[in-house]
């Protein structure tokens, strides 16, 4: 009588986190991503740990959400785990302003962004 279950977004060897209302800009935030992609989750954590950008620590919750997921849904080996995907998408944009001279009206636009991050188990190679 129930709902039949959904089918899965990603492969069966793969699992995903998305993280959403990022309160930076989606070019800032792709910066952070990129320096992830395609490393092993445990460097890729290392270097999100060291990084001088404030929204590192968010996105590194966000790949930690990703493992876990792997870990105790789709019972994926952690040690095997790579950043298959990690992409940014815009979000909202809150528009805030400033009086300026002569009347005018200076727009000030706070965008908001969402990262997606994908991990797959991939077999080493002897």
């Amino acid at each position: 009588m129930g709902k039949e279950k959904n089918p899965r977004r990603v492969a069966d060897n793969e699992a995903m986190a998305k993280l959403r209302m990022l309160r930076t800009s989606p070019q800032k935030l792709n910066l952070v991503a990129a320096m992830i992609r395609g490393k092993k989750v445990d460097r890729a954590l290392t270097d999100l740990t060291f990084s001088n950008k404030r929204i590192a620590a968010d996105v590194k919750k966000c790949l930690q959400s990703a493992i876990a997921n792997a870990e105790n849904n789709h019972n994926l080996d952690v040690d095997e785990l790579i950043v298959a995907e990690a992409y940014v998408g815009k979000n909202m944009t809150m528009k805030r302003g400033r009086p300026r001279a002569r009347g005018r009206f200076g727009k000030i636009l706070k965008p908001f962004s969402e990262i997606t991050i994908t991990v797959r188990q991939v077999e080493e190679q002897a």
